[in-house]
């Protein structure tokens, strides 16, 4: 579901607001029921949350975690 974010006009109150597309924009302020804006960015998608990059939905069986246990093994043989 599109993340849009808004800004009031009249305090300028910014938030974001999870919404579908077929949902109708926001109008009035949650903080003082004046007029909303959509605020745009440069970038016409933002990905937010886990689940977007290469590294999220990989099992621990590559690289990645004989890496990490030998940092930890190397952090447990410094710190004693």
């Amino acid at each position: 579901m599109p993340t849009y974010q808004y800004a009031c006009t009249a305090c300028d109150h910014a938030f974001e607001q999870f919404q579908s597309f077929s949902d109708d924009a926001l109008t009035v302020c949650p903080e003082c029921e004046g007029r909303l804006r959509k605020v745009f960015s440069a970038a016409g998608v933002v990905f937010k949350g886990s689940g977007f990059y290469r590294t999220d939905s990989r099992s621990g069986s590559s690289s990645n975690s004989s890496s990490s246990s030998s940092s930890s093994s190397s952090a447990s043989s410094s710190a004693s």
